[in-house]
């Protein structure tokens, strides 16, 4: 690999990210952020931006040529397929953060990212090549005010890192491969970004998509209907398909949880189906344990259709986990799980949708 720095081991679950929350809001004409404009006027801030410490950062862009800012980055492809894997937010949750915004090279942030990439992209590392980006990110209470005071500028951030290294990937790593989108949280905000208005203006490369997982954030219904070029996963093998679901105890029944929107849809990563037909933890591949390592699967699985989750009822919730995230996630949130319980099976249904692809 000519850059990977993938930590491998015992990473314990509690050290996971606690994720930044944010939803694409329609806007009148005049106050969206064109992404022409961006492309034409890179260095320019919004006005907006004055709300946001670090924000002035983004007139350095970030030169993904440099393969240190890539968590990893393989020298040759030993796989058919590629992931692109966005971590979720890790600035700000182990250490203060010192601004809204991150440096590309914030130690804390780079530390997070590698933790979050052995219990999540780890997922993919069996059929795929590995593709984890450095990113400047928001802290969660930056992304909150964003979304709800000055959502316009969610379409700004998503161009500056994301979109050029996109830009770059497609151009010099590519190599014509099919590929894998893959978030989580914040990581999976930004590819709602992505999907809607990156892919849309790039449909030779959403052609080549097997699948996204936009996992531990909302894709809804309104999403969906004014995106016709997106489609959500309808079983364990369609491709070229959204996956996405929010874990949640029967607890957080309503509750605020940032990351979960009116009228999500979800899919469930157990039986792969959209109804609330239930799947049992003896149905589950297997669950990451506190050590980080494969275990029998602990979780259950079944669809709550009115609230667009996936409800989890055979584990408990840590108390003090749960106490740290209630503000954010509720009083009842698997958030930092929503790998983990079900690793097996996603790596499982990674297999599947690419071998589906390759069929087709």
């Amino acid at each position: 690999m000519r850059r990977t720095a993938i930590l491998i081991g015992m990473v314990l679950l509690m050290m996971g990210s606690l994720c930044g929350c944010g939803q694409k809001i329609q806007q009148p004409a005049s106050t969206m952020v064109s992404r022409e404009t961006i492309v034409e006027e890179s260095n320019a801030l919004p006005v907006q931006a004055a709300h946001f410490s670090g924000m002035e950062r983004y007139r350095d862009p970030v030169d993904y040529s440099d393969p240190d800012h890539w968590l990893s980055l393989p020298e040759t492809a030993q796989k058919d397929v590629d992931v692109i894997f966005l971590y979720p937010t890790v600035y700000g949750t182990m250490t203060e953060a010192a601004e809204d915004m991150a440096y590309i090279d914030d130690m804390s942030m780079r530390i997070g990212a590698a933790l979050t990439a052995a219990t999540q992209a780890s997922v993919f590392a069996e059929s795929c090549n590995l593709f984890i980006p450095y990113y400047r990110q928001f802290t969660v209470e930056a992304l909150l005010e964003m979304d709800e005071q000055y959502p316009q500028l969610l379409e700004y951030c998503v161009s500056q890192d994301i979109y050029r290294m996109l830009d770059y990937y497609f151009k010099y790593e590519n190599q014509g491969r099919p590929f894998i989108l893959a978030g989580h949280s914040q990581g999976s905000l930004w590819l709602t970004l992505v999907l809607e208005d990156y892919m849309a203006d790039h449909p030779e490369y959403l052609q080549k998509m097997v699948a996204a997982y936009v996992i531990g954030y909302s894709v809804t219904e309104e999403y969906l209907a004014r995106n016709p070029h997106l489609k959500f996963a309808e079983g364990a093998d369609d491709v070229g398909v959204i996956i996405s679901y929010n874990t949640e105890g029967p607890g957080n029944k309503d509750q605020f949880n940032c990351v979960v929107r009116e009228n999500a849809v979800s899919i469930n990563p157990i039986n792969w189906k959209r109804d609330d037909t239930y799947a049992s933890a003896a149905e589950n591949l297997g669950s990451l344990n506190a050590e980080g390592g494969l275990g029998p699967g602990t979780a259950d699985a079944r669809i709550d259709p009115e609230r667009g989750v996936v409800i989890c009822e055979s584990i408990d919730a840590v108390p003090e986990l749960q106490a740290a995230m209630a503000d954010y996630f509720g009083p009842e949130s698997f958030h930092l799980q929503d790998y983990s319980l079900y690793y097996g099976n996603l790596q499982k249904n990674v297999a599947d949708r690419i071998a589906a692809f390759e069929r087709k």
